[in-house]
């Protein structure tokens, strides 16, 4: 029996819908929500997704505030560009787009963020608050796999979660979330890497395996426990084809599985929307 496809798109279009509604709502009390990117330098990939961003502010109705500083700019100008939207009240949340130029600091810039103007969830204060189960934003793309587990039912509590991958924006976050006890959640998690010998074991034991590590085909049918939901959350590329961690025969024994396109990164996009909006409710 084919898995069931975990269709990000269709979850992705109810949660913009319900961003736009809310966010036209605090229009008519007088707030517009603002979001703001920085981009340093003219990396094509980062510049497409900067304005896919902005795309997605105006079709909620949000206002986008964007600063493109050339890739020679000092460590003092990135800062000086990050103060300028912790400052700015019309600016409800903001992301500084990584990877930056070389010679910059990445942790120094992360960390310059207003935490609750960080729209990514990525701030080290939001990863602490992460840590403790307290209230702040989460990072989008973890938030983004829960939500779409969610809107299909996959059942999450007490069940065996393995994630591949154990990297900032994915993995870490990730297990710590699926780990909190709150409704939802709560699951036993097992966080592994492509340097554990044994990988295909512990795939095998997961109820639900998401995949983090940017290797292409990485989990194959034979190490899928037959019904478990699989999601594709890392990628990589053959020239200007997106390859998925998972392969494509594992759709063949999971009982869920995100497709090649169209599964966690329009729910990545989605949840920023949702943190700029709760950004800007809260303040």
């Amino acid at each position: 029996m084919a898995a069931i496809i975990l269709d990000g798109e269709s979850v992705a279009a109810r949660i913009r819908a319900e961003v736009a509604q809310r966010t036209a709502k605090l229009a008519a009390e007088g707030v517009r929500v603002g979001l703001g990117t920085i981009l340093v330098g003219d990396d094509v990939p980062s510049a497409r997704y900067v304005a896919m961003k902005h795309e997605d502010c105006a079709e909620v109705g949000m206002a986008s505030f964007h600063e493109h500083l050339p890739a020679s700019a000092s460590q003092r100008e990135v800062e000086a560009a990050i103060a300028r939207f912790n400052a700015n009240p019309e600016v409800h949340a903001f992301l500084v787009q990584v990877p930056l130029p070389a010679g910059l600091d990445e942790e120094r810039a992360l960390l310059a963020v207003e935490p609750d103007k960080d729209v990514d969830g990525l701030q080290p204060v939001n990863l602490g608050r992460l840590v403790m189960g307290a209230p702040g934003p989460l990072p989008c793309t973890p938030a983004g796999i829960l939500e779409l587990l969610h809107a299909y039912d996959v059942p999450v509590e007490g069940r065996h979660v393995v994630i591949i991958g154990r990297g900032l924006t994915i993995g870490r976050p990730l297990a710590l979330l699926l780990a909190l006890k709150r409704p939802g959640c709560n699951a036993a998690v097992t966080v592994v890497h492509t340097g554990v010998p044994d990988l295909a074991d512990h795939v095998r034991r997961a109820d639900i395996v998401v995949a983090a590590a940017g290797s292409a085909g990485l989990v194959t049918a034979d190490m899928v426990k037959p019904g478990a939901a699989v999601v594709g959350a890392g990628t990589s590329w053959s020239g200007r084809k997106v390859l998925s961690d998972v392969a494509p025969e594992v759709a063949e024994v999971a009982g869920w599985i995100t497709p090649r396109l169209g599964g966690v990164g329009p729910m990545t996009r989605a949840m920023l929307l949702q943190n700029a909006l709760l950004a800007a409710e809260r303040s």
